[in-house]
């Protein structure tokens, strides 16, 4: 089921239907750094249970959703946004899509109601794989690579939609996972 696409900063990892790591159990990563150091990136559609107003005390309007980004450093705050011109910081990883930034801007932003939930998303933990690590795993069909890493798809929250429209958009060859049950058992 190997794609051609190789990963790098920007791009989507989606992980193959029966993947046996509940962390990434049909999970669509954001790739935000690949390099000769490994790879850093968020898991998409795992929502938590926490809102950002339950972690951070002076952010009492923010019913952000927070998601699990990934078991590395579980208890680190991470977000990603597509509100630069406010913002005025973060790293640009893609078409309109920043990691992180200046997080009091960020604060105060929030507070006053000038950035809205659709523009950021926000992540306890991280996923990370050493050099080398992640291709051994793309070798062997736990991941696929897209090159789709639309805003509105980042950002969006249908979490069980993501993963099957993600898949999809690969093309015909691989639109048939899409429909694969989540328990093969049941098939």
């Amino acid at each position: 089921m190997l794609n051609n696409i190789k990963p790098k900063t920007g791009r989507l990892l989606i992980s193959e239907p029966f993947m046996a790591d509940p962390n990434f159990k049909r999970s669509v990563v954001l790739v935000t750094e690949h390099g000769e150091e490994g790879t850093v990136g968020y898991i998409l559609n795992q929502a938590g249970n926490l809102l950002l107003k339950d972690v951070i005390q002076d952010l009492w309007l923010a019913d952000n959703q927070i998601y699990f980004g990934g078991p590395v450093a579980a208890d680190t705050l991470h977000f990603i946004h597509r509100a630069y011109d406010r913002l005025q910081s973060g790293e640009e990883i893609g078409d309109g899509i920043y990691w992180g930034g200046d997080f009091e801007t960020l604060k105060i932003l929030i507070n006053s109601n000038a950035i809205d939930e659709s523009e950021i998303k926000f992540f306890m933990g991280y996923s990370g794989w050493d050099y080398g690590q992640l291709a051994q795993e793309i070798k062997l069909n736990a991941w696929m690579v897209s090159n789709i890493s639309h805003p509105d798809i980042i950002f969006g929250n249908d979490e069980e939609k993501l993963w099957r429209d993600v898949i999809v958009n690969l093309g015909p060859k691989y639109a048939h996972v899409s429909n694969f049950p989540v328990d093969p058992s049941l098939n």
